[in-house]
């Protein structure tokens, strides 16, 4: 059965390049993202690798931990990280879970039957502190995640976590959202006190709080 948004992020216990993790613990009280890769060794996977690892950073200002998986087991992991340190000049600084008997792919539905009977297709969970799944992602072999876009979800999820508002088209941090539906025309001033502009009695639009 598929996961949906707003269920709970499935525990499990595996072993990872950074020693055995129990999920849950590892997930604390913090954002997760948590992404899946067929194999070790895939060149899309390896570049995606690189550019998440480059940009702890900016996930670690936000407050989240990275975690990828593969269905290879960790000695694998090792011999691909030190691939991905050599050309993509970095250096790996999240865990790779090892999913060998694939019991990680199957509580996360990643093995897409119509895509490969096998291999885990690569998808994207974004989890919350309430450790329920915000955000999900599939992505076909071919075509390389964008990590922009990832942390530009994390922004409008965090900020919508915090505040009653939602994010427009193409928004970006600093750009106008939209005060949600849930909110009345007689609250918007003790919630928004830079105000709101109606265009629509269902779309308003207050500056970023």
């Amino acid at each position: 059965m598929s996961l949906r948004l707003g269920d709970l992020a499935p525990d499990f216990t595996a072993d990872t390049t950074e020693g055995t993790i129990q999920f849950h613990e590892w997930l604390g009280g913090g954002w997760a993202v948590l992404f899946s890769h067929p194999a070790d060794y895939t060149p899309v996977c390896t570049t995606e690798l690189g550019a998440a690892s480059k940009l702890k950073p900016e996930f670690d200002k936000r407050g989240v931990k990275c975690a990828a998986i593969s269905v290879d087991p960790v000695a694998s992991h090792h011999g691909w990280v030190a691939d991905i340190n050599e050309t993509q000049c970095t250096t790996m600084n999240f865990p790779i879970i090892a999913d060998p008997d694939r019991k990680v792919a199957a509580l996360y539905d990643m093995i897409h039957p119509n895509v490969d009977d096998k291999a885990t297709v690569r998808s994207v969970f974004i989890i919350g502190p309430d450790k329920k799944i915000k955000l999900t992602l599939t992505y076909p072999m071919s075509c390389g995640r964008n990590f922009a876009e990832i942390l530009r979800c994390i922004d409008s999820l965090q900020l919508s976590a915090k505040h009653k508002v939602a994010t427009p088209a193409d928004w970006q941090v600093g750009q106008d959202c939209i005060v949600t539906l849930a909110v009345k025309d007689e609250e918007i001033p003790a919630l928004f006190p830079k105000g709101a502009r109606k265009v629509k009695p269902y779309l308003r639009y207050t500056p970023q709080p």
